[in-house]
């Protein structure tokens, strides 16, 4: 914990830029305990109901549980649910000025139904238009990112594939970014991993490991040592893993394996596995986004990446834990480096 002190303390002098795809999570919690006349379906018997900032806009609402400065930069829709998150990102002192309304799209809206703390559906509303013309970019995010640039030190890309993050983006920021020595992390996207060469890490989970490898020609996947996609073993994980740094050319790559923890990749040195530290798991829902947030703000707060990565699985050890997208306190990793001992 000594070792860690001097990095907790520093989160709450960081200021981390979040760009990416806006989320409104919505959650109905109720009881089951008849099935409708109307068609074999349980009836849920509301008792809560309650909004959460989500995707891009969660992982900023863990990096302001941290203490940590936070600027959101996306889109939302010119509409009840748009206003609603910037309301909720405002409660948590999430500056907001860098969200912009753009009226091709409605806000996402993600519902998840939920009884005796199984979630029973999840209804989504979103309508995904791709700024592939660059132009709501150059409008207004690009004028707002070459402006206060200089404001940050840290910039975390995530990535949910709902069209807010395209090549020139990426470029715009990596370019800036190299220009500060400021560290830029991703959760990507599979179908976007050529957008991704000059970033400093991305954090896939197993599933999106698999895929990104799944992705490649077989020829390539040979060239570069990748000779299973099927993440089945510590061992494979390693050695696909490195094939895979390998092939984005990236300074690293995080692994997030669930049960089994998570895997470090730098280059130029050996993977490094780092077990979990979850006691017990109710919902992994945004474990994603904390360990992004965890990883970035560390390293912004002057962590070495394998140090930035043990600080991150304590706290997805932590958030697994919670109901829902949940986030964690700095308190709770005093905690829990505590219980390590």
């Amino acid at each position: 914990m000594i070792k860690y002190t001097k990095i907790l303390n520093s989160f709450k002098r960081c200021h981390v830029l979040v760009i990416g795809d806006l989320i409104l999570d919505q959650y109905i919690k109720g009881s089951v305990d008849r099935i409708s006349p109307e068609a074999p379906v349980p009836i849920l018997l509301q008792r809560d109901m309650f909004y959460t900032p989500g995707g891009a806009a969660n992982v900023a609402n863990n990096l302001s549980s941290l203490g940590a400065k936070v600027t959101v930069v996306g889109r939302i829709g010119n509409d009840r649910e748009g206003h609603q998150l910037k309301e909720l990102l405002k409660e948590r002192r999430i500056r907001t000025v860098g969200i912009f309304e753009d009226r091709r799209v409605h806000t996402i809206l993600k519902t998840r139904i939920i009884a005796h703390q199984q979630q029973l559906v999840r209804v989504d509303r979103e309508l995904v238009v791709d700024d592939s013309d660059g132009s709501f970019y150059a409008k207004s995010i690009a004028p707002f990112l070459h402006k206060n640039f200089n404001d940050f030190d840290a910039v975390i890309i995530s990535d949910y594939g709902k069209g807010i993050i395209q090549p020139e983006l990426v470029e715009d920021v990596t370019t800036m970014a190299g220009k500060r020595g400021i560290p830029v992390v991703v959760d990507p996207k599979v179908e976007h991993l050529k957008f991704y060469g000059h970033v400093s890490s991305i954090t896939p989970n197993r599933k999106e490991a698999e895929n990104a490898m799944k992705s490649l020609e077989p020829h390539t996947r040979k060239d570069f040592g990748i000779l299973k996609t099927r993440l089945d073993s510590m061992e494979t994980v390693k050695k696909s893993g490195v094939g895979l740094l390998n092939y984005l050319g990236i300074d690293s790559l995080l692994i997030t394996l669930g049960e089994d923890g998570m895997c470090l990749f730098e280059q130029g040195k050996q993977p490094l596995h780092i077990p979990t530290r979850a006691h017990e798991v109710f919902d992994v829902s945004g474990a994603g986004d904390t360990v992004i947030s965890v990883f970035a703000l560390a390293m912004a707060a002057g962590a070495k990446k394998k140090e930035a990565a043990d600080i991150a699985n304590h706290a997805a050890g932590i958030v697994v834990a919670k109901i829902g997208a949940a986030s964690v306190t700095p308190e709770e990793l005093v905690s829990s480096f505590k219980e390590e001992r």
